[in-house]
């Protein structure tokens, strides 16, 4: 069975049953507090370990996570190394996320911009994006800063992106001079 296949399985079901409990919040943010503790290489790297034993690392988890997170998301991690899936706990978590965002109908909009934006462009692009009828419900904003854009910014919608950095146009100009060099 391929990863995403069984991410997306396990993930559903945990966001079914975090619904059914009423924890569904709770969970959550457990999910994102436990994507964001796999960027640890040492934990993404023990999860992933073939040679330690699945007791082992329901030890480990316990000591990181079991004061830190929900009952409910420590027992869905409990049963993922004991089902032998913790190696895929990263693309679960991933995959609970996306579902959730598409269950409460959110949006996902990534921006990388030259310099950091305040808080009064943040809603113009979010009103912005609502006006082309791209989203209807919540949008959740991801701001990052890259300084060799120059100018401008780079807008990242599910699969698709928008560059309209000062880089991008710089580099086109620098093409399209190049090719009239040639001729």
């Amino acid at each position: 069975m391929s990863v995403n296949r069984i991410a997306s399985r396990f993930a559903k079901s945990l966001l079914e049953l975090a619904e059914e409990k009423g924890q569904l919040e709770a969970v959550r943010a457990d999910m994102d507090t436990f994507g964001l503790a796999l960027e640890n290489r040492e934990l993404y790297l023990l999860l992933k370990s073939p040679i330690v034993h699945a007791d082992k690392k329901i030890s480990i988890l316990d000591a990181i996570f079991k004061d830190k997170i929900n009952a409910l998301t420590m027992s869905f991690l409990h049963i993922c190394v004991q089902k032998g899936r913790e190696p895929y706990l990263t693309e679960i978590a991933e995959a609970f996320i996306v579902q959730y965002r598409e269950k409460k109908n959110i949006l996902s909009l990534k921006v990388i911009s030259a310099i950091p934006l305040d808080d009064q462009v943040q809603n113009q692009i979010k009103d912005q994006v609502r006006a082309s009828g791209l989203a209807s419900g919540e949008i959740q904003l991801d701001t990052s800063v890259n300084p060799e854009l120059i100018g401008g910014f780079i807008l990242e919608l599910e699969d698709k992106r928008y560059d309209a950095s000062v880089a991008r146009k710089l580099d086109l100009l620098r093409k399209e001079i190049n090719t009239k060099v040639t001729l």
